[in-house]
């Protein structure tokens, strides 16, 4: 370790740029490189992957590292980190990788920081262990570290929900009032002179256009002339930048306090431009710090905090933690004969080649219309062979919704979405309120029309959507994933089952029977691998609507929104349905079709509501 040929490599990427330092095993600074913005929710893997290779070509000529750390922004995760670590074996195969988001290798950076006291104390106390990161610069966010290894994080939510104490939230109040005052007194400050001077506007009225395109590092520069002003004296934003610290101050205790009880040793480490540009505002948060928290130290960072990416590759070199396998380039252009191919048992028939479609890219196209129709063909008869058990999940339903509870579909990919789409029918087809039936896709929005990389893998996230929509002892959550193994699915099955709720796992993996994990009831039809290898979209996707289909009408059909084969609890919405709603009700009633169109406009076009009112009049008046 101590050869003048070990080195260590430590990267931390965020929204502006990616910084890499490459230091010998004495920690003396050999190369730093700096490159594009390195925040991982903004990057494509490949994109990734090209940053990381820029900085191994950087590197040329020097020997390759012991140990690799990188910290990224929007990194948040495992899910996320063992993609970092899968690409970066890539990059520096053989090498141990530590992966993690920007705030640890910031707080880590902290380590050898210079601790300042708020009080002076005759004898010395040894630096606690514990730290806790304000970090401070166009957003804020805070991150702690116990002695025994828990972390915590307070805030981290984008200048849109949170950012508290941040440039961008300096420079938001400046503006505001700014114009607060020019309403009210009829005179626009020295502050707001400064900041039309600064953004090269006329008059106040500028800033509304302004505004309405600034973005948030456009807004976070404004912070600046508000130091100006301060220093000046200027009243504004001495009382702006006073409020800001107090918000830096509480919301870093509140961070300790996940942590520690109030009082416990801390020390608490500033970062971030506004908080280490800016001396007499940090002494102002580090007077706020110690009257929150007696007795707690504070270090502003004295070092760039990639630095602590450096000191997390030391550590992880003498801890050598496993690296990704990689297959070799040649084994992974070769082809495969098919007549060589061998399938683990323990892989899903989703996973399987298909032996009927080895030719698929050569059939003709209607050979190939004919063969996806015969797979599709098969479906009901698997489907029916699972017939008990979606009969007892469609039981739990009914009685779920009986007595107030609530059916949820939780998936990732085409199985999320198809989870969606069945609870977004609900409330047009048996006015159902929205909360009934709900849909929960990995990823979250966004993945109902865009793949969001990675989001599948999160077992954790999975838990926390389960807790956030208050799933409890009343609901139903059905788990959908063809393979049978989403580790999403599992992680909201598992907090589900915990809560109290009824859980069922919709797959097409048989051998999920034999390790249901958090499922009461596995659905497992076996339907075969798919034609195109792997693309669950096909049979899978249609399995998976024929079961949802009957999951919900058959509820619903037992909960009285239908009468003989009649959706009475339609909501006519539009044209085409206010026509059906008329049938329907004239279906019902015999009655002509002007006499049921004045009964449904009579009772709000509620179906139910007007049939239950023609019932009663006499037959010659309908």
């Amino acid at each position: 370790m101590n050869s003048p040929a070990t080195t260590f490599l430590g990267i931390e990427g965020g929204g502006t740029r990616t910084v890499a330092l490459l230091t010998d095993a004495e920690g003396r600074l050999l190369k730093r490189f700096e490159t594009g913005p390195g925040n991982f929710k903004l990057l494509t893997e490949a994109q990734l992957l090209r940053r990381l290779r820029e900085v191994r070509t950087a590197l040329k000529g020097f020997p390759s590292p012991a140990a690799v750390a990188i910290g990224l922004a929007g990194a948040r995760g495992e899910p996320e980190w063992e993609r970092i670590r899968t690409l970066a074996a890539q990059v520096w195969p053989g090498v141990p990788c530590h992966a993690t988001h920007d705030l640890e290798t910031a707080l880590a950076a902290g380590d050898r920081g210079e601790v300042t006291r708020e009080k002076k104390r005759e004898r010395h106390t040894p630096a606690p262990v514990t730290q806790v990161l304000l970090l401070s610069g166009t957003g804020s966010c805070f991150y702690g570290r116990a002695a025994d290894g828990r972390t915590a994080r307070f805030g981290g939510w984008g200048h849109l929900l949170g950012d508290k104490g941040s440039g961008y939230e300096i420079g938001l109040r400046a503006l505001k009032a700014c114009i607060f005052y020019l309403d009210r007194d009829g005179v626009w400050s020295q502050l707001g002179k400064r900041v039309l001077r600064g953004l090269q506007l006329n008059e106040p009225r500028d800033l509304i256009p302004w505004a309405q395109t600034a973005s948030k590092a456009d807004i976070a520069a404004i912070a600046v002339e508000v130091f100006a002003a301060a220093a000046e004296r200027d009243v504004i934003a001495r009382d702006i930048l006073a409020g800001a610290a107090a918000s830096l101050a509480k919301d870093g205790v509140s961070c300790a306090r996940k942590l520690l009880k109030l009082g416990a040793p801390v020390r608490f480490i500033l970062a971030g431009s506004v908080l280490l540009r800016q001396p007499k505002f940090a002494r102002a948060v580090t007077k706020e710090l110690a009257a929150r928290w007696p007795g707690c130290e504070v270090a502003p960072l004295k070092r760039e905090s990639v630095w602590g990416a450096v000191a997390l590759a030391r550590q992880v070199q003498s801890s050598k933690p496993k690296v990704p396998s990689q297959p070799s380039a040649s084994a992974a252009a070769s082809a495969v004969p098919h007549s060589a191919l061998r399938t683990p048992p323990s892989l899903s028939p989703t996973e399987q080649r298909h032996p009927r479609s080895m030719t698929l890219d050569k059939l003709p196209l209607g050979e190939a219309i004919e063969l996806m129709l015969s797979e599709d063909e098969k479906l009901p008869a698997a489907i029916r062979r699972e017939g008990a058990k979606i009969e007892r999940v469609i039981g739990k339903i009914v009685s779920t919704f009986k007595r107030g509870g609530r059916l949820f579909y939780v998936g990732a990919g085409t199985s999320g979405r198809l989870g969606i789409l069945d609870a977004s029918e609900c409330p047009p087809t048996f006015r159902t309120d929205p909360e009934l039936v709900q849909g929960i896709i990995a990823g979250g929005q966004r993945a109902i029309w865009q793949a969001v990389e990675g989001a599948e893998d999160d077992r954790e996230a999975g838990a926390r959507a389960v807790k956030f929509r208050g799933i409890g002892k009343r609901d139903v959550v059905v788990g959908i994933a063809a393979s049978g193994r989403t580790p999403f699915v599992h992680g909201a099955l598992t907090e589900a089952r915990a809560r109290g709720a009824f859980t069922a796992l919709l797959c097409f993996n048989p051998a999920m029977t034999q390790a249901r994990g958090a499922a009461q009831v596995v659905i497992a039809p076996d339907i075969g691998p798919e034609l195109l290898t792997g693309s669950t979209r096909l049979k899978s996707g249609t399995a998976t609507k024929l079961v949802l289909n009957m999951f919900t009408t058959l509820a619903m059909v037992r909960t009285g929104k239908v009468i003989s084969n009649l959706m009475v609890d339609l909501n006519p919405s539009n044209v085409k349905l206010r026509d059906r709603a008329v049938r329907i009700v004239r279906e019902l009633t015999g009655a002509d079709y002007e006499t049921a169109k004045a009964a449904l406009a009579s009772e709000g076009w509620v179906v139910k509501a007007a049939w239950e009112r023609l019932a009663q009049m006499p037959k010659q008046k309908i």
